[in-house]
């Protein structure tokens, strides 16, 4: 089978998740068009003039199925290069444009948000990394139709519904070294440092468990502007001597050397729709919300900084008393339980 894949705004995650499939389905013939992950705005809406100028030809070839991220423009790009509008075609969605923190200021949210609806009524079947991406999409989508002040159309969640399935990011759970000591409990926290992974409720969990013999490495992706609570974070883990590697990882196994020193991966997230850091071959401790629930048990979620806190302590005497810390189960997860699944719904799509 020849697939057409396109991922128009192509951050780490993305790489990710298609890089597992071409790998894991490496039987099939795939050609693959990718643009940077910058300029949100521009980018969401850009693409299909991009490459419909500069890549026509790729565009116009002969495919089996067009396999595209939620980023595209999907129904201009079929009508600037109509003999796409005839493959069939499944959108994967990493995540919505509707379940963002409010009351952060992002421009051109709408746009983003009918790029994505229209996207989706020309897709052929939409792919969702979790059923908290499918429901809080089609539940953001509901609301937007029912603010717009005529001439809209009735039952469009409904439609999307019926062609949506739920497929995992196949992840690798475990790191391929695991170097971890008798020292503090190391708590790993590798998120981007942006607003939406919640850095004020970090700070608050480190402040809560000042004195406790662990130690917290910060890492993740920055940018130019980064929220204030990381650098009150950097000077309260500092002066309490809590603090261990700090700042972005550039090297791959310097931070897998990272992974297996750790002992906890903690999240803050109030934006993710996966979460893919917490998947790592360390016990993780994840707000219960989002997605989280799908993946994780209660012994791993919390409800606020005071219970992760708690959480946290009792980590802490585990690893002090020499006790094996819990492991979530996460087999469902894998590459191995995944990619068949990939296959079926992607032939079957293409036949």
């Amino acid at each position: 089978m020849r697939l057409l894949l396109l991922s128009a705004y192509d951050a780490h995650s993305h790489r990710q998740w298609h890089q597992s499939l071409r790998e894991g389905l490496a039987d099939w013939d795939w050609k693959l068009l990718t643009l940077p992950p910058r300029h949100f705005s521009w980018r969401v809406r850009g693409n299909p003039l991009y490459w419909a100028a500069t890549e026509r030809e790729t565009l116009e070839a002969k495919y089996d199925l067009l396999l595209a991220t939620s980023m595209v423009d999907l129904a201009a790009l079929r009508g600037l290069v109509p003999s796409l509008a005839a493959l069939p075609t499944a959108l994967y969605f990493h995540e919505n444009q509707f379940a963002y923190p409010e009351g952060q200021g992002r421009h051109g949210v709408l746009e983003a948000q009918m790029v994505s609806l229209y996207s989706a009524l020309a897709a052929d079947r939409l792919l969702f990394n979790s059923a908290w991406n499918r429901d809080s999409f089609l539940e953001g989508l509901e609301q937007l139709l029912d603010r717009l002040p005529d001439a809209v159309p009735t039952g469009i969640p409904d439609v999307l519904a019926q062609k949506s399935d739920v497929l995992p990011v196949p992840v690798s759970v475990g790191v391929p070294v695991a170097s971890r000591d008798d020292g503090p409990l190391q708590v790993l926290w590798n998120h981007r440092w942006e607003y939406d992974k919640d850095p004020g409720l970090l700070l608050d969990i480190a402040r809560q468990t000042r004195g406790l013999d662990l130690v917290f490495n910060v890492v993740g992706q920055q940018f130019r502007s980064c929220p204030d609570e990381f650098d009150s974070l950097k000077r309260e883990l500092s002066g309490a001597e809590s603090l261990g590697e700090w700042g972005f990882v550039e090297d791959r196994q310097a931070y897998w050397d990272l992974l297996g020193r750790c002992d906890v991966a903690l999240s803050t997230a109030a934006h993710d729709f996966q979460g893919l850091a917490s998947l790592l071959g360390c016990t993780p401790l994840v707000p219960d919300r989002l997605a989280y629930p799908e993946w994780f048990g209660e012994e791993f979620r919390f409800g606020d900084a005071a219970e992760a806190a708690r959480r946290l302590a009792e980590l802490a005497a585990s690893k002090s008393a020499g006790e094996e810390l819990p492991a979530a189960d996460l087999s469902g997860l894998t590459a191995a339980a995944l990619l068949p699944r990939y296959r079926q719904v992607l032939e079957s799509l293409a036949a």
